[in-house]
């Protein structure tokens, strides 16, 4: 049975299962961890299907839809992160780190490259911890009203560490195909920076990668087709909608923790550049 252990957090965990039910949560759900623990079958995620085998892992975004068809008795954890988890942030205790989370996940909301959802780990440790971790969890749902919330919460960040720095792998490893695997180590070094804007400079950025600072923006031109600068404020205001959507911080709040002046510096370049205030995109999302 489905159980909040933190408001708006869902753990579910099914034993020696063959036949799952339509997933509930779907609408309300924002991101959702998905470990096989045991059993063989089919997952059709979006659509599109892949195999699913014992310790497989998965992580769902808002919107995704998948059904699990077992073809052996299949045991499985899932935790849930809700919508209202983000938007409800006055009512969580003070010591989860919400924010902190929250940041976690945009990174793998924002990745292109786990199209049906499946991890890949850059080494077996990784996959270990994170299979550890979410038993650990699981443990202390058993407990019920006895589970540690501190164990809880140093847990749960560590999984959505561990699940955004594999998909930063994947994304580097996706590049080695094309003609310069640098052009996604320095994205991957944006997007994990994005909110220290001092090391976003060109400068830095050129020191960081050992390029001349007169060439990386060149360089980054080159191999993307967008200047180094609006690429930057495009990621960002990426950040910004993924706010307006699913959080209910005050447009100054969302400013300042992007690096922008202030709200009305944030509202004018979000109009030059998407063509409408953010005032306008957060009315238009009801």
């Amino acid at each position: 049975m489905p159980r909040t252990i933190i408001e708006n957090i869902v753990i579910q965990e099914y034993k020696d299962q063959t036949f799952f039910e339509f997933c509930k949560y779907t609408t309300i759900r924002f991101f959702e961890i998905l470990y096989f623990e045991k059993g063989t079958g089919i997952i059709k995620i979006n659509g599109k299907t892949v195999t699913y085998t014992p310790n497989s892992i998965f992580v769902f975004v808002p919107d995704d839809i998948y059904i699990v068809n077992a073809k052996t008795a299949t045991s499985t954890v899932t935790i849930k992160f809700l919508k209202s988890f983000f938007r409800n942030t006055n009512s969580q205790p003070a010591v989860l780190p919400v924010n902190d989370w929250f940041r976690k996940i945009e990174e793998i909301l924002n990745s292109e490259s786990h199209q049906l959802r499946e991890m890949k780990f850059e080494n077996a440790s990784d996959k270990l911890h994170l299979t550890s971790l979410i038993n650990m969890v699981t443990t202390e749902y058993h407990k019920k009203q006895f589970y540690d919330i501190f164990i809880i919460q140093n847990s749960l960040s560590v999984i959505l560490h561990l699940i955004a720095r594999n998909i930063q792998f994947l994304n580097s490893e996706s590049s080695k195909v094309t003609e310069s695997s640098k052009i996604q180590k320095i994205i991957n070094y944006i997007h994990s920076n994005i909110y220290n804007s001092e090391l976003l400079t060109t400068k830095h950025l050129a020191e960081e990668f050992h390029m001349a600072g007169n060439y990386i923006s060149e360089y980054f031109k080159k191999h993307t087709d967008v200047s180094l600068k609006k690429y930057i404020i495009n990621y960002k205001l990426k950040l910004v909608e993924t706010r307006l959507k699913y959080t209910d911080l005050q447009f100054s709040e969302i400013a300042t923790e992007l690096g922008f002046t202030d709200s009305s510096h944030l509202n004018k370049t979000f109009l030059s550049y998407k063509g409408q205030t953010i005032g306008a995109f957060k009315a238009n999302l009801s």
